[in-house]
């Protein structure tokens, strides 16, 4: 199984797997079954997870609604500790999650809009670099696993921060080294094979470490910074199968 996802990530566009992901993980739902591990996303349980990624990690994606380690605990954090459900916002989703796109669409006090370069499921397509919305347009964003991707993050972070509204805060997941303490870029590693030497993946520019909030900072967000470990007991972190590790960030316009 992880090498046939694996492959999959590799060899196929992200509109096809966007596409066919849920057919395709529907095969595999009858096989696990059981209640080891939860879902927060969805409220299915499994036996376990199913494998992910390029470089595969055993037992995180949901075969019900695909949710991965990051939405998880974006979901928990939303639904637990914030006033999502609750209050009216305009909200920007980037590279639309279909873990989340679904849901986010039954809710009437929310105003959705998504968006992407070439995702299938999203309402607009534009470079982040120059978002084509005017400042102060939102009340949250959300893009997650996404600036490792772009050439000039900075200038993306600094987008982001226009278009919000004042008190808005965005959720800005990336894939984070603990270990690095500096991000690691290097634009003149073009090959894709040396990009997912160096980088993680074909695609990905850089590989972020622990100043990734400070380069939050420096664009003008006041960052929060919640590690998984501090703020959930082992036993919910097995239950739902979220990386230790990982910290949430919230960022916010002043």
């Amino acid at each position: 199984m992880k090498t046939l996802i694996r492959w999959a990530l590799r060899i196929f566009p992200r509109p096809f797997l966007i596409r066919i992901s849920y057919l395709f993980m529907g095969l595999f739902k009858p096989l696990l079954k059981g209640n080891t591990v939860e879902c927060p996303v969805c409220g299915f349980t499994f036996r376990k997870f199913l494998p992910y990624g390029v470089m595969s990690r055993s037992n995180v994606l949901c075969p019900t609604c695909l949710s991965l380690e990051r939405h998880r605990l974006i979901w928990l954090y939303l639904q637990k500790q914030s006033d999502f459900l609750t209050k009216p916002r305009r909200l920007l989703h980037v590279a639309p999650e279909q873990c989340f796109y679904n849901r986010f669409k039954q809710y009437s006090h929310i105003d959705y809009i998504t968006a992407d370069l070439e995702s299938p499921i999203a309402d607009f397509h534009f470079d982040l670099h120059e978002i084509p919305f005017e400042e102060n347009s939102f009340d949250m964003i959300l893009c997650n696993h996404v600036l490792e991707h772009v050439t000039d993050d900075r200038k993306v972070i600094s987008e982001f921060l226009r278009v919000l509204r004042p008190g808005g805060f965005a959720i800005l997941q990336v894939p984070l080294e603990p270990h690095r303490e500096s991000t690691f870029e290097d634009p003149s590693i073009t090959d894709p094979r040396l990009r997912e030497k160096y980088f993680g993946q074909k695609d990905h520019v850089r590989v972020y470490g622990r100043d990734y909030p400070g380069r939050l900072r420096e664009c003008g967000f006041i960052v929060e910074e919640r590690l998984v470990s501090e703020g959930f007991s082992a036993e919910m972190i097995n239950r739902y199968r979220l990386a230790p590790d990982e910290t949430l960030y919230i960022a916010s316009k002043p």
